[in-house]
């Protein structure tokens, strides 16, 4: 069995992707359909479906999709971290239809101004709530924004925050700090693991190579290790620089050293047990 640990859907005739740009290859819809052919030709066999936009309809709209494939094994949805009834809300979102798909809450954390806005008291009593109700959250931030997710993830222990996309690391500049010193930080917490996704849309998208890539997977290998790694395409996003086969390839190849154990955790094992699929 392998694991994608990150994709999107959407669907334009039903809600507009506003991030998406006008002009962008993006704009048009991606389905499941589209999806499964290229998942199953790498290998994949179950998929986690991560939201995409701040509005309460979609992960309804996920969690039904879900317990109509066989395909995507979890749906890490979104709801509102700061609404007083937040406990409420998720339970009654555990009763919908596919509810038990429910795995995970994503907050647009890299679009809030605030750099510590996960700090903020009704944010923690959120992500509170979400541990509560035996789910995870997933991090998409940008790099000046992991020094307060490890504050966070130090202060809620009982939160398990997944990482996405490494943090976005600046590999299209070359840079390595202070992403990395950050980076670490956030991996010393025991609560916490990354996916290695999302990394080829940071890096120069017309002439991008392994090499560029090698010194990040390095760091989070060494900072989490693979037992606390795991592989995400994140399509239909990875489009816009590689085809799915190619994402699958070169994280196959980032991670080729690895011994049978430690692939078998990044491809399979971390997201199985995180997510609870």
């Amino acid at each position: 069995m392998t694991v994608d640990a990150h994709h999107h859907v959407w669907d334009l005739s039903v809600r507009d992707q506003d991030w998406i740009p006008e002009g962008s290859p993006l704009r048009r819809d991606f389905t499941l359909a589209d999806l499964e052919p290229e998942a199953r030709a790498a290998g994949v066999t179950h998929t986690v479906l991560v939201q995409t936009v701040t509005v309460a309809e979609e992960t309804p709209e996920f969690l039904a999709l879900a317990a109509e494939h066989d395909l995507i094994a979890g749906v890490v949805g979104w709801t509102d971290l700061t609404r007083p009834d937040i406990a409420e809300e998720l339970s009654r979102l555990r009763e919908l239809p596919g509810g038990s798909f429910l795995k995970g809450i994503r907050h647009q954390v890299q679009g809030e101004s605030d750099p510590r806005w996960l700090l903020r008291k009704d944010v923690r009593r959120g992500l509170a709530a979400v541990a509560g109700a035996g789910l995870v959250h997933d991090l998409v931030v940008l790099p000046h924004q992991l020094p307060a997710c490890a504050e966070a993830a130090a202060s809620l222990p009982q939160v398990t925050f997944v990482l996405d996309h490494l943090g976005k690391p600046p590999i299209a500049t070359g840079e390595h700090e202070p992403w990395a010193s950050a980076l670490r930080a956030l991996a010393a917490l025991p609560n916490t693991v990354a996916k290695l996704s999302g990394l080829v849309t940071e890096a120069d998208p017309g002439s991008w190579t392994t090499a560029d890539l090698r010194p990040y997977t390095d760091v989070a290998l060494e900072a989490f290790g693979p037992g606390r790694l795991m592989f995400g395409s994140d399509w239909p996003v990875c489009t816009t620089a590689a085809s799915y086969a190619d994402v699958h390839t070169v994280i196959t190849e980032l991670t080729a050293d690895l011994d049978e154990a430690d692939r078998r955790a990044l491809f399979e094992g971390t997201a199985t047990a995180v997510y609870g699929l």
